[in-house]
């Protein structure tokens, strides 16, 4: 039996930890919400800001979190593309044409990346990397505080956007009925790469707030797209709330299963609850039964 105070701090670092990958999955459940598609090319692309951000500390000395507005604003700008000008394209309106579109795009990704950057890992420098800030018995790492507060402050202005603008309006109301939307006015291609475009924000707000306390090489974002398709099931597929509360979940059950079973079992638990909540719930803890 663990002390109480080192099952205290494995659950900040936990829910410190949960925050990002709740970020990373929220982008992946509005693709999900609006195109009614998953998206294979978002660990690619997650990939990519992290490049970026990597880049603007290493070549421009921009500091990571001073990055944000830059890699966020270049992320939609890459998703918008992305959808409008090659997944839209190619899929010529069937879903299984998107699937493979999307997982083309990540092969090619990674693979530019190995070309172009090898396989090795990439970690930067700043003057607070090694900081700590005490909570309690507790002492966190400053970046994975910081990443808290901020992946908490995306996430409520994407909520936000979501609820209380046109454009929100606008995409719950294409992912509602998208042949009515169309026939109330609203521009459904537009809709989809804005769409697009804010799940790929997301990313890139994200890599800002993870580089710092992590690295990056061309297959980083394997390992968490794969626990964002898990939150977002969990969850319940198209559910902000569900990705939002089910990403702080998984990081609290990763994180005590590694202080129990070794960092190299931690992950063990996400994938216990992933098979119960199939089994148990399919329509995940947020979502609608069909």
């Amino acid at each position: 039996m663990f002390d109480l105070s080192i099952l205290f701090t494995s659950v900040l670092n936990g829910i410190t930890t949960g925050a990002v990958y709740a970020l990373i999955a929220l982008g992946l459940t509005l693709i999900y919400g609006v195109l009614h598609i998953i998206n294979f090319a978002h660990g690619a692309s997650l990939m990519v800001a992290l490049y970026g951000v990597y880049f603007l500390k290493e070549q421009l000395g921009i500091d990571p979190y001073a990055a944000l507005p830059i890699v966020v604003t270049a992320m939609f700008a890459l998703g918008y593309f992305l959808q409008r000008g090659i997944i839209n394209r190619a899929s010529h309106g069937k879903d299984e044409n998107i699937l493979l579109v999307t997982l083309g795009i990540s092969i090619v990704l990674e693979n530019l990346a190995l070309l172009f950057f090898k396989s090795d890992t990439r970690s930067i420098d700043t003057s607070y990397t090694l900081a700590t800030v005490t909570i309690g018995p507790a002492m966190i790492a400053l970046p994975k505080m910081v990443a808290f507060a901020g992946a908490l402050a995306v996430s409520g202005v994407l909520l936000a956007i979501m609820r209380y603008t046109d454009l929100g309006r606008a995409i719950r109301a294409v992912a509602k009925e998208k042949h009515g939307a169309r026939l109330m006015g609203i521009d459904v291609d537009h809709v989809y790469a804005m769409s697009f475009g804010i799940g790929l924000a997301c990313l890139g707000a994200a890599a800002c707030f993870l580089l710092p306390a992590y690295y990056v090489n061309p297959l980083v974002g394997n390992g968490f797209v794969l626990i964002a398709f898990t939150i977002v099931v969990l969850g319940g597929m198209g559910s902000f709330m569900g990705a939002l509360l089910g990403g702080l979940l998984i990081g609290v059950v990763e994180s005590i299963g590694g202080l129990y079973l070794g960092e190299s079992l931690g992950q063990v638990g996400i994938f216990v609850i992933f098979i119960a909540v199939l089994l148990f719930r399919p329509q995940g803890l947020f979502g609608a039964r069909a």
